[in-house]
């Protein structure tokens, strides 16, 4: 389905309802424009919250502080460029 929008001279686009709709976009929503050659497609941006245990942990890591593992990863990331 196709639909169309105008562009202000502000360089802004109303979302169409229907889009809004399809999409569940509410006031404050993020989206996304992916550009595919000449044409862009729009998308909500995703709630990352919604993901959490979308990825499997291995029981070795569960609980290890964000800081360790930022430390961790640069680490490995430094010694792959040497």
């Amino acid at each position: 389905m196709d639909i169309a929008a105008r562009l202000t001279s502000k360089g802004q686009i109303t979302v169409p309802k229907p889009v809004r709709d399809a999409l569940a976009l509410r006031p404050g929503d993020e989206v996304v424009f992916r550009l595919h050659g000449d044409r862009a497609v729009v998308a909500k941006t995703p709630d990352f919250l919604d993901l959490a245990g979308a990825i499997p942990v291995p029981a070795g890591k569960r609980g290890t502080s964000w800081d360790r593992v930022l430390a961790e990863t640069r680490r490995a990331q430094a010694e792959s460029r040497r």
